[in-house]
């Protein structure tokens, strides 16, 4: 039967969308207000490898490179306020980090509840080949914690990462190679890696979901050819087991951050004195040995606060200062400073005696503020969700006149909050007394825009690697941007860390930002002696190197 005796069926809407749906994307997402995925569909096996419907209740994020998570989960936060995400291009998950081009709708019908889509297109035209790019280590720290965790609850996760890289050059490395190095560590194994710089010369490698660690050997002697004839030798590559058996989730992953910083700290040989020689659970068994030291640290009072101004970004009048922890030096060994110190305290489960140790010191140093002036305190997400911290917590405040006008509380994403409700009454407590939180290192984390709706708080500071990128790229002050109108819009006023120049102030001033910290409005150090109205040049201080 020949095409003209039976008349075609004409397209009904639906159709006629879909079609012109996939006409400009490969993929697309419809997602709930969290952004977990609710449906799927498009050429996800053959970007992804994976069925669309494997990804149902999966986060969004998760289709992307680990690098670009954070931007994409920002913009998402903000898509119901501002209706469309405009175009913006990200890589997604695959080997070679592809580039597309992701835009969205937030979908609020009568009768219906609201959604986001979302549409996943290749980049128009030919891309020049790019050289290999090193997410932050950031990113990769998330991934991988994230598969470590899930695999320690015993759920089956066949990506599980069998092992950690840690490359290392030694010496001082040409500028002009650094380029090459990373393009190199980058495409290791074939891509089967992410990569990640976690300091100078040296590289952490994970292996990609599906893929194992590649001969690191191999790669050591790449590096080395490429090296000048004064610094052959000078490449040194160790591989640390994973396993996790044994371990909690919270165990695996803080034994895996303290794993990165101190090979970032020290080097290969910084992660052997730091007690992994056997790996995370020996790590952990070595950790059960240095928590009777940490205890009876934080029961003497062995640690001082310095205090940083944070300031007004418009006219840098001194708003308040941030009390920040400094242990003794060489108290848990060579290369161990605070983050090591707060990060076993949460590992061994002393995060509470820490929190209120610090509030004590924070409390005698009231008498030397000026007026009007307040110190924020960090507290571990831990402390935060737990009955027994909030009393003790309100009992000190309580007991101690002016307290609560002179501390305000920076609730810190070291460690996620799993009972949300318990954190929420502390909150509430804290603003019936008076005491403003501030929620700390926003965007640096994937639950950091849960918590921006989860509670009330009345700052949110803005992690330092976003302010950076912000005054380097266009892009990325679009994201800075959104984080400023989404923290606006809930009632909070935004804090900007990490300014270091003139340049850094003015961009995130000219963003929305009210307040600023950073070296170029004051260092930390011990508190003034008489009361500072304005913020004068730098202060410096005896502690730099640890700020």
């Amino acid at each position: 039967m020949s095409d003209t005796t039976t008349p075609h069926r004409p397209l009904g809407e639906r159709e006629r969308f879909v079609a012109f749906a996939f006409a400009a994307a490969d993929l697309l997402v419809e997602a709930d207000l969290s952004g977990r995925i609710i449906f799927a569909t498009g050429a996800f096996r053959a970007r992804l490898n994976r069925r669309p419907e494997e990804l149902i209740g999966h986060p969004v994020a998760s289709v992307v490179a680990p690098a670009d998570r954070a931007a994409l989960t920002a913009a998402l936060a903000v898509l119901p306020l501002r209706g469309r995400l405009e175009p913006a291009t990200l890589h997604l998950a695959d080997a070679a980090q592809t580039p597309f081009v992701v835009s969205g709708l937030h979908l609020a019908l009568p009768g219906h509840v609201a959604r986001l889509c979302l549409s996943f297109a290749p980049m128009p035209g030919r891309l020049p080949d790019a050289p290999a790019a090193i997410p932050a280590s950031a990113a990769m720290l998330q991934d991988a914690e994230e598969r470590m965790r899930r695999a320690a609850t015993g759920e089956p996760v066949p990506d599980a990462p069998d092992k950690l890289g840690m490359v290392e050059i030694r010496g001082e490395i040409p500028e002009a190679l650094m380029p090459d190095i990373r393009r190199v560590v980058g495409d290791a194994g074939g891509g089967a890696c992410l990569a990640a710089e976690v300091a100078p010369g040296r590289f952490s490698l994970l292996p990609r979901a599906g893929e194992r660690l590649p001969d690191t050997a191999a790669l050591a002697q790449q590096l080395d050819a490429m090296m000048p004839a004064n610094a052959k030798g000078n490449v040194r590559v160790d591989a640390l087991p994973l396993s996790a058996a044994g371990l909690s989730p919270l165990q695996a992953a803080r034994a895996l951050r303290n794993c990165l910083s101190a090979f970032a700290a020290g080097g290969i040989r910084g992660v052997a004195e730091a007690g992994f020689q056997d790996g995370l659970p020996g790590f952990v068994a070595d950790v059960a040995q240095r928590s009777q030291v940490l205890r009876r640290a934080i029961r003497e009072g062995r640690f001082a606060l310095e205090y940083q101004p944070i300031a007004s970004l418009s006219d840098r009048s001194m708003h308040h200062y941030e009390a920040l922890l400094r242990p003794e030096r060489g108290l848990l060994g060579r290369n161990q400073g605070p983050a090591e110190f707060v990060s076993l305290a949460e590992m061994v489960g002393l995060t509470e005696d820490l929190d209120l140790a610090v509030l004590e010191h924070a409390l005698r140093a009231i008498p030397r503020l000026g007026a009007g002036e307040r110190i924020a305190i960090n507290i571990s997400g831990l402390s935060m969700q737990s009955e027994t911290f909030r009393a003790e917590l309100l009992r000190r405040l309580d007991i101690v006149p002016d307290a609560c006008r002179r501390i305000m509380v920076e609730l810190t994403e070291t460690a996620e909050i799993e009972h949300e409700d318990g954190a929420v009454r502390t909150l509430a407590a804290l603003s019936e007394r008076g005491v403003p939180a501030c929620l700390d290192d926003f965007g640096a984390g994937a639950a950091a825009f849960r918590y921006l709706k989860a509670f009330k708080v009345d700052y949110v500071k803005v992690d330092g690697a976003f302010v950076e990128a912000a005054v380097k790229n266009p892009r990325d002050r679009s994201f800075v941007s959104s984080m400023v109108d989404l923290s606006l819009a809930v009632g909070a006023k935004v804090i900007a860390e990490r300014i270091e120049t003139e340049e850094h102030a003015a961009t995130m001033l000219a963003l929305g930002v009210e307040f600023g910290q950073g070296w170029h409005l004051g260092r930390p150090g011990p508190l003034p002696e008489r009361p500072a109205g304005r913020v004068a040049a730098k202060v410096i201080t005896r502690h730099e190197d640890w700020s």
